[in-house]
């Protein structure tokens, strides 16, 4: 099936945000999304604002730019291989929108940009595992 772009900002917006409804987000943090455009990244479950951090804002800028998608929010780590940022996304092609997120018991799966800052060779797309506590989230896989 070829995949058809379609779809606008506002459309992918919506979308966002009620995956930021699912995913049970802090509800100042959705207000910010919804109302300012302001994407909120985490570590460890805290959340922070992303325009607080120049680089990681560009970073929003070039993905929405190079991929036509949305943003919605961002999670931080350290791992063996590098420092990460994995930016959830809402893509362009609507007929994938049913499996952006998905909920498995007590986690979700989200799509992603997973963005290595130490080894931006090793960036790429893909779906990594999430765990929702106290309005935040934090990569788990």
């Amino acid at each position: 099936m070829e995949k058809t772009m379609n779809t606008t900002r506002e459309q992918k917006k919506e979308l966002a945000i009620n995956y930021l409804k699912k995913l049970d987000i802090y509800r100042p943090y959705i207000k910010g999304f919804k109302e300012e455009d302001n994407v909120c990244f985490f570590e460890n479950y805290g959340g922070f604002w992303a325009y607080q951090e120049p680089e990681l804002m560009k970073k929003i800028k070039e993905i929405e730019e190079n991929y036509n998608c949305v943003v919605y929010a961002i999670t931080h780590e350290y791992t063996e291989f590098g420092e990460l940022y994995d930016f959830l996304i809402v893509t362009d092609y609507k007929e994938e929108w049913d499996n952006l997120l998905e909920k498995s018991g007590n986690h979700y799966y989200a799509f992603a940009y997973v963005w290595n800052k130490d080894d931006d060779y090793c960036s790429e797309f893909g779906t990594i595992t999430l765990s929702s506590f106290g309005g935040g989230i934090r990569r788990i896989g």
